[in-house]
Order: C-alpha cells, then sequence, then structure tokens
C-alpha cells in the first residue's frame, strides 16, 4: 500500500474527484487504481477565499513497484507506515506489582500498557471515579463550594476531561505511539474520525464514558484502581554506595504501600506532592510557564475571519486560531489551548483562590470562543533561586484573583477596551462571559504582573489586526490563567526514571515532560515500557 500526501482538492469538491486526483497524481488510469482510503484530511484557509482540503491517502495500486520507482525521489508517494503498536513484553510470572500515582491521561495509558502485559498496576487516585467526581465539579460551577481533592485537575480522567479534548500535539514520534492512543481511544467509544482528522478532538461528555470504557479494560486485565487514596509520603532507602532507591508510599489514610517502582502520573495541579517530593530530596527543578486570562470571542466572529463566506461549514467545524507576539519588554504573548465553542471554566484545586481553564464538547456549538491569552514566564528572570518557586508565584496570583471575583469563587473580568484605557469595568457589554459560577468586573491589572499586563496591551491590537474583532471592546478577559504546564521537572534519565531516585518514574505533564492530553498519553507509554523493562530485567530499585 502507498502513502499518497499533500493531495489538495477545493473545499465544496465532489466525491468522485478525490480518485480522480490520485490517479492524476500518480499518473495512472482508473482501472490501476484498486482501493483507496482517506488516512488523513486538514484544511488550508490561508486564503479564506479559497479554501482546501489537504489530504493524506492510503492506495492500493496494481503495479505499485512501479509507482515507487517512478516516483523514488517524491517524499509524498512513500509506502505506507506501519502504525500498528506491539507490546515490548510480557510480565513474568511473580514479578512485584508497579505502582502508577495518578489516573489522568498519563497515568490511564501507563496502567494500561502494563495491564495489556501483564503486570496487574494498582493505580492510586487522590481523587473519585469520573461520574461523582463531575457532580463535584458542577459543585463549584453552580453553587461556588469547591472540593479540593475532586475537581477540574483531581480524580479519573485529570485535567483533560474537563477541556476541549484536543488530541494533538507537535511530538514527533517515529513509533507512531500516538496512533497507539487515538486507536484506544477509538476502541473505547471516540467517533472514529479522530483517526483521519489533522486536529481531531472529543469534547467532555464523550471523555467521561470513554475513561469508563478505559478502566474497565485495566481491571478486566488484572490492573487494579483505589480511589481517594492521596499519596502523602514517600519511602526511600539510601544504601551504602549512596544509592537512593523507592521501597514504598505513605497514604493519607494511615496505609502504606510496599513498592520498588512507582510511576509519578500526577498533573501540573499537585502542588503538595512536588513539595512532598522535593521535602524527600528527589531532584526536581523549576521550569517555564506562563500567565495571563481567557480571552472571549463570539464564535461567529472567529468564524467569519478565519474562513469568510465558508462560516459554518460543516466540514471546517468551528474555527480556531493560534497566534503570538514577541513584544518590546522581552515578553512573548501567545494563545494557549483554544477552546471553539466552548466555556471558560472555574479549574482551582485549592480554596480561597481562582485559576481559570477552557472547555468544549464534541459539537462545539457553544456561543463563544475562548482561548489562553498568556505571557510566557521563566525561572532564571521571574522565579529564581527555588525549584518551587514557580509554585508560589502561581499561588500570589490566584489568591488576587480570589480576592478580586469577590472571595466566593467568582472571577474577575474585564472588557479589553476598559483594559486597554487602564481603567476597571463596572459591567460587561455585549460578550457575555460563560465563566461559572460567574465573574465580577473589575481591573484585572490588580492580579496580574505589572510586565504581563504591559505585555498583553501591546498584544491586543496586533492581534486585532490579523484577526477581525480580536481587539473589539466589549471582548471579555477573565483571570486569571495560571497552569497552562507545570511550573517543575522532576528530571529523568534515559531511563525514564529520576536522576537521583532510584524505581521513582517521572511521567507526564505534572513531572514536566508532556503538555495536554495525547502528549501525556504517549509519555505514559514509554514511561510504562521503561517499567517493564526494569521489571524484565530483575533490576531491584
Amino acid at each position: 500500500m502507498l502513502r499518497l500526501t499533500e493531495l489538495t482538492l477545493p473545499l465544496h469538491h465532489a466525491q468522485e474527484e478525490l480518485p480522480a486526483a490520485i490517479c492524476k497524481r500518480l499518473r495512472i488510469t482508473p482501472r490501476e487504481l484498486v482501493r483507496h482510503v482517506v488516512a488523513r484530511r486538514a484544511h488550508d484557509a490561508r486564503d479564506k477565499t479559497n479554501i482546501q482540503l489537504v489530504y493524506s491517502v492510503d492506495v492500493n495500486v496494481k503495479d505499485e513497484g512501479g509507482v515507487l520507482a517512478r516516483f523514488r525521489k517524491d517524499r509524498n508517494v512513500q509506502q505506507t507506515p506501519n502504525t500498528s503498536y506491539k507490546l515490548i513484553t510480557q510480565a513474568p510470572k511473580g514479578v512485584k506489582r508497579p505502582v502508577v500515582v495518578g489516573a489522568g491521561p498519563c497515568g490511564l495509558f501507563v496502567g494500561l500498557i502494563l495491564a495489556q502485559m501483564g503486570f496487574r498496576p494498582i493505580i492510586l487516585d487522590r481523587g473519585k471515579v469520573v461520574r461523582e467526581r463531575t457532580k463535584d465539579t458542577w459543585d463549584l460551577w453552580r453553587r461556588g463550594v469547591l472540593h479540593p481533592e475532586s475537581n477540574v485537575q483531581f480524580g479519573e480522567g485529570g485535567a483533560g476531561t474537563f477541556s476541549d479534548g484536543k488530541l494533538y500535539s507537535r511530538i514527533k514520534d517515529p513509533r507512531h505511539l500516538d496512533r497507539k492512543v487515538l486507536t484506544e481511544f477509538v476502541k473505547a467509544g471516540a467517533p472514529p474520525e479522530i483517526l483521519t482528522e489533522a486536529h481531531p478532538h472529543i469534547g467532555t461528555f464523550r471523555l467521561v464514558t470513554m475513561v469508563e470504557s478505559l478502566r474497565e479494560t485495566i481491571e478486566g486485565l488484572g490492573g487494579e484502581y483505589r480511589w481517594q487514596h492521596k499519596v502523602d509520603g514517600i519511602e526511600i532507602d539510601t544504601d551504602g554506595a549512596g544509592e537512593r532507591r523507592v521501597q514504598g508510599l505513605h497514604l493519607s489514610n494511615g496505609e502504606y504501600i510496599e513498592a520498588d517502582r512507582v510511576v509519578l502520573a500526577v498533573g501540573h495541579s499537585a502542588r503538595d506532592t512536588f513539595a512532598m517530593l522535593h521535602a524527600a530530596g528527589v531532584h526536581v527543578e523549576a521550569k517555564p510557564f506562563s500567565i495571563g486570562v481567557r480571552i472571549e470571542h463570539p464564535q461567529s466572529w472567529i468564524d467569519t475571519s478565519r474562513f469568510g463566506a465558508d462560516a459554518g461549514n460543516p466540514i471546517l467545524g468551528a474555527a480556531e486560531y493560534h497566534i503570538s507576539h514577541h513584544c518590546k519588554n522581552g515578553r512573548t504573548v501567545y494563545s494557549f489551548c483554544m477552546c471553539p465553542g466552548g466555556t471558560v471554566v472555574a479549574a482551582t484545586s485549592e480554596e480561597g483562590r481562582v485559576a481559570t481553564n477552557g472547555m468544549s464538547q464534541y459539537s462545539r456549538n457553544e456561543r463563544n470562543a475562548n482561548s489562553g491569552f498568556v505571557v510566557a514566564i521563566d525561572p532564571e528572570r521571574d522565579y529564581p533561586g527555588d525549584p518551587l518557586a514557580g509554585l508560589a508565584l502561581q499561588r500570589h496570583w490566584e489568591s488576587l484573583a480570589f480576592v478580586a471575583g469577590g472571595s466566593n469563587y467568582k472571577a474577575p473580568a474585564q472588557r479589553v477596551g476598559d483594559f486597554l484605557a487602564g481603567r476597571p469595568s463596572t459591567a460587561l457589554g455585549s460578550v457575555v462571559p460563560s465563566y461559572r459560577p460567574g465573574v465580577t468586573p473589575t481591573d484585572l491589572a490588580a492580579c496580574l504582573p505589572d510586565f504581563a499586563v504591559e505585555a498583553m496591551r501591546e498584544a491586543i491590537p496586533v492581534f486585532g489586526r490579523q484577526i477581525k474583532g480580536y481587539d473589539h471592546p466589549d471582548v471579555v478577559m477573565t483571570g486569571v490563567e495560571t497552569r497552562t504546564s507545570s511550573p517543575v521537572r522532576f528530571t529523568r534519565g534515559e531511563d525514564f526514571q529520576s536522576l537521583n531516585t532510584t524505581g521513582l518514574f517521572p511521567a507526564g505533564e505534572g513531572a514536566g515532560y508532556a503538555g495536554g492530553i495525547l502528549s501525556a498519553a504517549v509519555d505514559g507509554i514509554k514511561v510504562a515500557e521503561a517499567v517493564a523493562r526494569s521489571l524484565v530485567a530483575g533490576l531491584k530499585p
């Protein structure tokens, strides 16, 4: 089978035009084309008056060798890559069960791959199963009641469950592990088109049922979940040569679990866990992240700006954007985690603090588009000297946002026109904010660093020249966005183990090795394989 890439056709092309284009591109007759299957479809809307669909197609032809020889120097005509996944080993009898801490996308795929190899992992999570967690999350959104151990950040499915459910990333993996993730998601109930769309997404409601299905698969293979089991201590032994080795985990309920292979997949908001590990001497370093707000526009404005007369076309769906600007003060402002047709959600996990995030359903049919509008910051410049200083910085601005919002989990919000003019908002305009449990019009400059405010005020008009309506005075900004990524990295070696603690496998977004559902899940597969190799090799941490 051959993979033909970069095949372009007009947005409104007829179905029969695709096989005709394949034959023309390969210089074959229709009788020589045996079969074709779309492997990937994207769109090119750089010219919104002439939007093109861009296909990658797998084709069977009668003379595959002849076609390959004819196009041997053409990188867009190659043999179809083998994207199937093969387990690297099977668990030997009597092997000690590995422990996975965290049941988000990374921990989920660590558990799944280990279970598929027969290692019967134990998966600990401080939160609840996804259905109960959803009810607790709605308590905050509807009534302003926070459950510190069961919320947007903590519980089955992790932070990705309450998001847009984006399933694409910038990672380049020659083993096509991302395909393994997408295939497992489809088995668990995701729509099959995520296997072909260039920018697939699922949405929260579908993610809930998928997470449940994957849990059932893991349990059916001998894996074990333990909910509301928060790890608040780690037992580490140091031998005569000074090597530190994991021995077990202390839980907040008083239990102790012996474990010599522990995967740390706790997510980017497990601040108390970060502090505990740092106190235990596990190697950790500060990592860059970003700070800003969520900005909301009517989705119709974004659709029209991006797609022109084709706005609303079901093939194109709700329009997205990705923009950035390097400012005069040396800061970079950029869009982050853009959620078409979605809502801004309360994403705090700590009492007395406000943090925001974005979420969409599969339909992406809510009134507004929202995106993180954030400023990049880094340890050397903004929080030097302490590997946990980024946590303190996040908490500082989240606490100020809590006060600015009214100290009741409402969020501070401001019209773009008022923000640019440097005056507090006393009321909002035509763009209705979607954040629940509600917003308080105020001055966002009171809960953001001065350098961020300066950079954001410079970037808004620039973005307005790129996307019509972006800088409209009634556009609403809601603060604060601080959970863009983990502020720490638990550095690991080539064997995926902690640099200074054998048997501890930092993984996923919280450990500083992923950013989003897909990359976290792929990292989970790699870590699961590393754990399996160490167990099969008989290494004793």
